[in-house]
């Protein structure tokens, strides 16, 4: 069998048990919560034989492995139950919300590059002075710090004392429902559409969320920055161009910083997930109607098709980030093909 046939049929293989493992943990969980979902859809004051008619319907009353087996099949076939909560299919309120979610971890990721590599190459070059301590404590607050009261500070700073930036949500009121959902990401479409107006209340909106949210992934990647930076400083062939006279500059943004590129884009395809996946009290504290709110508000309502249909999303996200991360891993450096 050819190489490059063999090495797809592993990654398809690898790919088809990690989610089927993961199927089988939401699955797991579905079943052991102390919540029955038959009650959460009748009432806990439904008739007997009502509760035993729709226990029934849900194949609840078949063994659990008949119960995978069925729950796997809907899944393959992009039926994740409906939602007690808004009585919509998940699917579809999922492709609603994670739009919004998507837009808050993008920017956040986008400002921790910005600001976390710069941060990490400074703290290499003057390790042990200064500047490195600084960005060293940042990190550790940002390490350290709950983001719901970094949130909480944010609104009461800038918001309710210096009315800097306006409150909660994605949008103004005045603004709702003028844009049609193309992407669903506010900033994409109004840019679409050309509604500027539109575009930069989204941004004023965003701006804060993703800041915080931004200032964990900024922590993460200046941090893993400053080591991989640290560990190619030390290299023979720094110290062969430093001797040959290359301009310093070149030596550490060139040299340095490009072989660092490699390990770099798993840490920032890490970070991005991370980000999809941990914004939920983030989203909570600023009313962002994303994933994780969602998620929140269906737990508390007992909604176990919508809670189960966002942890599985979650789940595929983690394993399609990290297939795309291996894939341009592979794509710089010839050496890992």
């Amino acid at each position: 069998m050819p190489r490059p046939l063999r090495l797809t049929i592993n990654v398809i293989v690898s790919v088809a048990l990690t989610f089927l493992g993961l199927l089988f943990v939401t699955f797991i969980i579905g079943r052991v919560v102390p919540i029955d979902p038959v009650l959460a859809i009748v009432g806990d004051r439904a008739p007997e034989h009502v509760v035993e008619r729709v226990r029934i319907e849900l194949g609840l009353d078949l063994p659990l492995y008949q119960q995978f087996v069925i729950y796997v099949g809907n899944v393959l076939q992009g039926d994740l139950g409906e939602s007690v909560l808004t009585a919509r299919p998940v699917l579809d309120d999922i492709k609603r919300v994670f739009p919004a979610t998507l837009e808050l971890a993008s920017v956040a990721t986008l400002l921790g590059v910005l600001f976390g590599i710069p941060m990490g190459v400074l703290a290499a070059v003057n390790q042990g002075r200064w500047p490195d301590q600084v960005i060293r404590v940042v990190g550790l607050l940002g390490y350290s710090i709950p983001v719901f009261w970094l949130g909480l500070m944010g609104l009461l700073l800038f918001y309710a004392t210096w009315d800097l930036v306006p409150g909660p949500g994605r949008l103004d009121f005045i603004y709702d429902d003028m844009i049609d959902p193309v992407t669903g990401v506010i900033l994409i479409d109004s840019a679409m559409a050309g509604e500027w107006d539109i575009f930069w209340n989204a941004v004023s909106h965003v701006i804060l969320p993703a800041s915080i949210l931004g200032y964990f992934s900024l922590a993460y990647i200046s941090r893993m920055t400053r080591s991989f930076m640290l560990e190619q400083l030390s290299q023979e062939y720094i110290t062969t161009a430093r001797v040959k006279g290359v301009k310093e500059w070149r030596v550490i943004w060139v040299h340095a910083l490009g072989n660092v590129r490699i390990p770099l884009v798993t840490v920032i395809a890490l970070s991005y997930a991370n980000l999809l996946e941990g914004s939920v009290l983030t989203e909570i504290v600023f009313a962002w109607p994303g994933l994780g709110f969602y998620l929140t508000q269906s737990l508390l309502n007992a909604d176990m098709n919508a809670v189960l249909g966002s942890t599985m999303v979650v789940g595929a996200v983690f394993i399609g980030i990290n297939m795309l991360s291996d894939l341009l891993y592979k794509l710089l450096d010839p050496r890992a093909r």
